[in-house]
């Protein structure tokens, strides 16, 4: 009787422990995110003539490569530091821009549908570089792992980069961005 009542005892402790395993839905915490963008253009010189050498129909013109340290508040609302390295290859153009970042999930589910906005600077690392201020507004599809922490994040950013002297120049463009969020 008492080798029973040990038995139970080791069973309950144990199934207690494997029950409080389980993993919570994460709602908030620091976040760390990489994201990769590219804008695109058509090709003017584009023809549907496979024979002359004019190249695809759609090239990429500029490259974005961000890192974003932040915090989610709720289901809802994220904030981000935001460092990235912005290469415009037609234009020749270098840019690191550090800013602030707001997202809000307007749809909060098992994928969230969010809009998103920003605002920095752009740092002037060296001669190659650009210094001037930038804003950026984008909505996309967050889509999550199996026990929804990390996620893939797709969608269009509309970036406005205002630089030179005086900041007369400026530079617009709309992205297609994918990243990966560690939460």
């Amino acid at each position: 009787m008492k080798v029973n009542k040990i038995t139970l005892l080791f069973l309950l402790i144990i199934s207690s422990q494997a029950f409080s395993q389980i993993n919570e839905e994460k709602e908030n915490g620091l976040f760390y995110k990489i994201s990769l963008a590219s804008t695109l253009t058509i090709n003017k010189e584009y023809t549907l003539d496979q024979d002359d050498d004019t190249g695809p129909l759609i090239n990429p013109s500029a490259l974005f490569i961000n890192n974003t340290i932040g915090y989610q508040f709720d289901k809802r609302s994220l904030l981000g530091l935001n460092f990235e390295y912005d290469w415009h290859s037609q234009q020749g153009l270098h840019f690191a821009p550090a800013y602030l970042s707001f997202q809000y999930n307007v749809i909060a589910d098992d994928d969230n549908m969010f809009i998103r906005g920003g605002y920095g600077t752009l740092l002037g690392l060296g001669k190659s570089f650009e210094k001037g201020n930038m804003y950026k507004f984008g909505l996309g599809l967050q889509t999550f792992d199996d026990n929804f922490r990390n996620s893939f994040l797709i969608g269009l950013d509309f970036t406005r980069k205002r630089f030179g002297y005086k900041t007369l120049e400026g530079l617009s463009s709309v992205s297609i961005f994918l990243e990966f969020m560690l939460f």
